[in-house]
């Protein structure tokens, strides 16, 4: 059994969070496995303890969450840690915050949601707002977006307002968190990070696909990525998954 967190706070009027238990309950039928997971509220995530049973998490949108630092330490964790990781809509947003925080060391790093008037606002408002909207959106070669895919492109739904804001993009992509797709303005809609096993970041919302019992590739190569975290967890002689550390 592969047990996946949930890092948000559900709301059932909120179309994503009624696509994704089916996206999960897709993949693993399609993986021929069981699929377990938990919605995890981000005031709940005061410390790692709360993430540990798990073999992979994912943020899910509608931000802004209850509680942005219970958010932001799921995700740090999952990186540091090198759990598998997807982050879609809110999830990206705040986990590009989290990484110009803990890793750039912009520790000033902010959304313009929720903090409008700081200096380094890394996430601000898109110039078109994409609230439920659709459009393509390209991979780059060797991604695990285009593997995962198995197609250079792709047309995804979106339900945002929110994206990162061009000022700060050079200085957030040169390093190993790296563009994964763009769209066909070559704005930046999914990113990966290197020297992880799986940590995957996508604006749109692929998880939407569900709602018409379509599987989305990227949940599946997350829930395939999730299951291999927790054979090594079963394989670890203290039942303990051993811990993979990403370079920062």
């Amino acid at each position: 059994m592969t047990r996946i967190a949930l890092i948000g706070d559900r709301d059932e009027s909120v179309p994503a969070h009624r696509a994704i238990p089916i996206a999960l309950d897709l993949a693993g039928e399609s993986l021929g496995m069981r699929v377990d997971f938990e919605w995890v509220p981000t005031e709940t995530i005061e410390t790692e303890r709360r993430l540990v049973e798990f073999h992979g998490l994912w943020c899910v949108p509608a931000s802004p969450y209850r509680s942005m630092g219970g958010a932001i330490r799921g995700i740090q964790y999952a990186r540091e840690k090198g759990h598998p990781f997807l982050g879609t809509c809110g999830g990206f947003q705040h986990a590009v915050i989290e990484y110009a925080r803990n890793v750039l060391g912009w520790r000033d790093a902010e959304h313009g949601e929720t903090a409008p008037d700081t200096v380094r606002i890394v996430i601000a408002p898109l110039q078109c707002a994409l609230v439920e909207e659709t459009g393509d959106v390209y991979f780059r070669a060797g991604s695990r977006l285009r593997s995962a895919y198995g197609t250079d492109q792709s047309t995804e739904g979106y339900r945002c307002s929110y994206g990162i804001n061009p000022a700060f993009q050079e200085g957030l992509v040169e390093g190993p968190l790296r563009v994964a797709a763009r769209d066909s303005d070559g704005d930046i809609r999914g990113l990966e990070l290197d020297d992880h096993p799986f940590y995957v970041l996508t604006l749109f919302q692929p998880e939407r696909s569900a709602l018409q019992g379509i599987l989305p590739p990227i949940v599946a190569a997350f829930v395939a990525a999730s299951a291999v975290s927790a054979a090594e967890k079963h394989a670890a002689p203290d039942g303990k998954t051993t811990s993979r550390p990403v370079s920062s």
